[in-house]
């Protein structure tokens, strides 16, 4: 199945000079979101992965798929301020300023096999972050799994050392 088929471009959003490549209708076709699902699936098996983590919020919408479609526990990303007990953070530097991603503190056991699934490679940053949280708990993070990867922002340089899936490339 063509992937891109299933990707909308949005020239000039959320600003002028960005082609912002829109997933929505993928989501609404239910045979190329499954097919997606079952493609990170595949790449979480081999691995033979023991939890499924995620960044907010499209990281949510792939990852549960996948963690339903093994049996297995899913661990949400988040922004600060929206997880209700104890969890570790990473602050990370963007373009212009910082962020953080947290992560509940028993969210990940040592030992765990990770994949981290999101909708999109870019720079990388985020994952690098999500990255640290999970490494932080003393999971292993045996795949990153993505949507689509804009290859030209060199995101991997960021992840060297790390397998990654990503269905489509621009």
């Amino acid at each position: 199945m063509n992937l891109k088929d299933y990707i909308a471009d949005v020239p000039g959003f959320p600003k002028e000079g960005i082609l912002f490549r829109d997933i929505t209708p993928l989501m609404l076709d239910g045979k190329a979101y499954q097919y997606a699902a079952d493609q990170f699936t595949q790449f979480a098996k081999h691995h033979n992965a023991t939890l499924i983590v995620g960044p907010e919020a499209r990281g949510f919408i792939f990852g549960c798929p996948v963690a339903t479609n093994l049996g297995i526990g899913f661990a949400p990303v988040r922004k600060p301020g929206k997880l209700p007990r104890d969890y570790v953070s990473v602050t990370y530097d963007l373009e212009y300023g910082s962020n953080q991603l947290c992560l509940h503190a028993d969210a990940v056991k040592p030992g765990d096999r990770v994949i981290i699934v999101d909708d999109l490679l870019a720079t990388g940053g985020t994952m690098d972050a999500a990255i640290k949280l999970v490494e932080k708990l003393g999971g292993q993070v045996v795949g990153l799994a993505f949507l689509i990867e804009l290859a030209d922002l060199n995101g991997r340089d960021k992840l060297q050392g790390y397998d990654i899936l990503a269905l489509i490339t621009y």
